[in-house]
């Protein structure tokens, strides 16, 4: 029986690092509001004309392949995971496909935001278990830094996100108990409209007008106390739901990789399933929340300190806009 099996890991942020007292001179905040609220000291800002979606993941990528002994060459497929994509189609897949020497491969796009690693990691899985494709390339790449308006206006949601990409090379495998073990994704579209940004959308017959920048309906929305208590329930629920699948219990967790959406989200889910400092990923502080990417970012970031070993039972899982749940594990 087929499997799929993570053989390559790679990451890349941009050069600019943003502090909190960088954000403070621009709007009314300060390191000490920001650090409370969510843990973030810094996070990683874009350079235009240099940094796109795409071309971050093609470094990422780069790294992943040549860490797994492959070549672009042997890839079979991509799925690529952002909100941001380059344009607003085609998809950004199809723009990395163009970025290294890839055969005239498929590449699909998928738009589940915080949840897209696991979603993308999923549609790959399967494409490998039904014997279609034999070496994925699996990425999440995101530009946010220009989406948010940094101002008083837009402080709440400015102070948490930033830019960066991340990738896996999966591969296909006859080891037993090995690679991805199962995957779980869950949405509740009622709730749509709580974390969201919806324009230029096509509701309206005019996709923008000046009247929407003045307004601030160019910028996105989040509920935060309801984005809050969802994955504080959503978050430790549908890890344990994939351990259950496997009758696997939370403390054969060698390590868990959740979205790095909130510190006060990760040391929550952390103390719910009695996890010790060293079974749990959190880069926040550094990165900030890098939505489709913070997943494989913290998966490279573990590989590379030495933080993952042969055995190892890897656990990810994320929540975020939709709302759209997911969790994964890997036996690495």
């Amino acid at each position: 029986m087929l499997h799929s099996k993570i053989t390559g890991v790679g990451m890349y942020v941009p050069e600019t690092v943003v502090t909190n007292h960088d954000l403070s001179k621009m709007m009314d905040t300060s390191d000490e509001w920001i650090v409370e609220r969510t843990g973030i000291k810094e996070r990683r800002f874009f350079k235009e004309g240099e940094d796109t979606v795409s071309s971050m993941a093609a470094k990422a990528a780069a790294v992943a392949l040549e860490r797994a002994g492959k070549k672009a060459e042997d890839v079979d497929f991509i799925v690529f995971a952002t909100l941001s994509s380059d344009y607003n189609f085609p998809g950004s897949g199809v723009l990395l496909q163009r970025k290294l020497p890839f055969r005239q491969i498929g590449a699909v796009d998928i738009r589940a935001q915080c949840s897209g690693f696991i979603y993308a990691l999923s549609v790959a899985d399967q494409y490998i278990r039904t014997g279609t494709y034999k070496t994925i390339l699996v990425v999440g790449s995101e530009v946010q830094s220009n989406v948010f308006e940094k101002s008083d206006r837009g402080r709440s949601l400015a102070v948490i996100f930033g830019d960066g990409a991340g990738a896996v090379v999966l591969e296909a495998t006859e080891e037993s108990n090995k690679g991805i073990l199962t995957t779980r994704l869950h949405s509740d579209g009622r709730f749509a409209e709580e974390l969201y940004l919806e324009h230029p959308g096509s509701r309206r017959k005019e996709r923008f007008n000046p009247d929407m920048m003045e307004n601030g309906e160019l910028l996105p929305y989040m509920n935060g106390k309801l984005v809050f208590v969802n994955a504080l329930k959503y978050f430790p629920e549908v890890i344990r739901e994939a351990l259950a699948d496997c009758n696997l219990k939370d403390s054969d967790i060698d390590l868990l990789i959740p979205h790095q959406a909130n510190a006060r989200i990760t040391t929550a889910v952390q103390k719910e399933m009695k996890l010790p400092d060293e079974k749990v990923v959190s880069n926040i502080d550094r990165f900030g929340n890098t939505t489709a990417a913070s997943i494989p970012i913290g998966l490279c970031e573990a590989w590379e300190q030495g933080r993952i070993k042969d055995g190892d039972l890897i656990a990810i899982a994320a929540f975020g806009s939709g709302f759209m749940w997911a969790s994964a594990l890997i036996r690495w």
